[in-house]
């Protein structure tokens, strides 16, 4: 009996669910994508207006530490790796590069091309694409489906059900997280912001450095997991890819009430004695001048006057080790909504090996909806790639009868 006979309804028309989809169109069942915004990966196209990080060039130990559910990515990261999707990629007809930092992009660096010819495929593949569709309940193996054009509503049975919402952080682009309206509150982790900016209470005199950069800092909030890059001094707090690594740790302060703390050595580069000496204090200079000789710029220089307390400013070797172990209290996270992606959403223990409901069986998960993290730096979307083909794979398992 064909395949054809069996019908599969992806949710979501994301990186995850594509990549379910290409998985099962191998298999000759019957695949439709149903997505609500009037066309297919729009935050997969954001994310790339300015160069698509696609995955990252590193060991792949090192490269799964990454993941806060690292032992439970770790197979499937494994098994689709940077080296598979440049092959992949290249199968598609977009060429890669890997960047100085270790991030593979496109040659053409946008996200455009490659989810044009991937789309091309899918549908020479017969996937079928409903666009405008939303997905307004679910229950057993049945969806109840409104076409946003015509306002029509009506229900539809399929085989297998595969979820690749989303999270809940740009809604805009399509994830507005509408589905944890279908799963028990107990099968889902409570959302949180992930790599987005955090806020401080800045005075003032802080104005004038706003959108500034604070240039190769030293950042943690556990001395033992230190990251040295950039930081943006902005309106609201501080913003950069270098915040976003601490973001795990900040979650956990915040998870046992504990105040969100976070550290900065602003010269790295330098030891506290030979700060010390540079910041001796000079008849012949201004206090501002022996500063910038010692190598704080205006950024840094503002953020010491607003942190450390002015009775160590004239002491050079207490102001040392204030400027490499500068103690910066934060308020909360940006809201969710802004945040490139979240922590939280379907519990591990909720699924079995195979990204499978155990509540319900004829439904699967992947993507950015399952509860796991990671920095930005391709790693969101290698794991989106990944648990995309998990679920493929888990349902095409299901479907075949398959018992082990």
């Amino acid at each position: 009996m064909s395949n054809k006979s069996k019908s599969i309804a992806i949710i979501g028309a994301g990186p995850a669910g594509l990549m379910a989809a290409e998985v099962l169109s191998q298999f000759d069942y019957d695949v439709h994508v149903f997505e609500q915004k009037p066309s297919a990966a729009r935050k997969f196209l954001m994310a790339g207006k300015t160069g698509l990080n696609v995955s990252h060039a590193e060991p792949i130990e090192q490269f799964i530490e990454r993941y806060d559910q690292a032992d439970w990515l770790s197979a499937w990261i494994k098994q689709w790796d940077a080296n598979w999707i440049q092959k992949w990629m290249q199968d598609l007809g977009i060429g890669s590069y890997i960047g100085t930092s270790g991030r593979i992009f496109p040659v053409e660096m946008k996200a455009a091309p490659l989810l044009r010819a991937w789309l091309k495929r899918l549908s020479e593949q017969s996937v079928k694409f409903h666009y405008r569709h939303q997905i307004t309940d679910l229950a057993e193996q049945t969806l109840s489906i409104k076409n946003l054009v015509t306002n029509q509503e009506y229900s539809q049975n399929f085989d297998a059900i595969i979820l690749a919402c989303g999270a809940v952080s740009w809604t805009k682009l399509g994830s507005d997280g509408k589905w944890q309206n279908w799963l028990a509150s107990t099968e889902i982790e409570p959302f949180q912001a992930s790599n987005a900016g955090v806020k401080i209470a800045w005075s003032a005199f802080m104005h004038p450095v706003f959108g500034q950069p604070l240039k190769r800092v030293e950042a943690w909030v556990d001395p033992q997991q230190k990251t040295v890059g950039d930081i943006v001094i902005s309106h609201y707090g501080l913003e950069s890819g270098l915040v976003y690594k601490q973001g795990r740790a900040l979650r956990e302060l915040v998870k046992t009430q504990q105040v969100m703390r976070l550290y900065l050595d602003l010269l790295p580069d330098q030891t506290v004695e030979q700060l010390t000496q540079k910041l001796q204090p000079s008849k012949k200079q201004s206090s501002t001048n022996v500063w910038r000789k010692a190598g704080l710029d205006q950024a840094k220089a503002s953020l010491v006057r607003e942190l450390v307390n002015k009775s160590f400013w004239n002491q050079p070797e207490q102001l040392a080790q204030q400027i490499k172990n500068l103690c910066i209290d934060l308020t909360s996270f940006r809201p969710i909504e802004e945040a490139i992606s979240c922590a939280g959403g379907v519990k591990q223990d909720v699924l079995t090996e195979r990204l499978q409901l155990k509540s319900n069986a004829h439904v699967f998960c992947c993507g950015e909806m399952l509860d796991w993290d990671a920095p930005t730096g391709g790693y969101l979307l290698t794991a989106c790639f990944a648990t995309g083909r998990a679920a493929g794979e888990g349902v095409h398992h299901y479907l075949s009868g398959k018992t082990n």
